[in-house]
């Protein structure tokens, strides 16, 4: 289990390079924030949705070949991340 600094590092380094992050790193974040409250994942062919205590956010993978998230997700699971409170522009 990550300390929640970290946890809040990860979503800083994700913020700093939105054009450029892969979903394993969201998945790292929210697999972390599981120790700190609720985490939900539903998936279906073409998208994940996740959502902690409430935030919900979703990410497209309806082409899995390509190795980053699209930018609009990234932002999509930045403002959930703030309205939770792990994150602050």
């Amino acid at each position: 289990m990550a300390t929640e600094e970290k946890i809040r590092s990860a979503i800083r380094d994700i913020a700093a390079h939105k054009r450029n992050v892969r979903i394993e790193e969201i998945e790292w974040v929210m697999n972390q924030l599981d120790a700190f409250g609720t985490v939900s994942m539903r998936e279906n062919d073409h998208q994940r949705l996740y959502a902690f205590n409430g935030h919900r956010f979703g990410i497209c993978t309806h082409h899995p070949g390509g190795a980053q998230v699209k930018s609009g997700y990234v932002k999509a699971f930045l403002s959930a991340m703030s309205d939770a409170g792990w994150y602050e522009d």
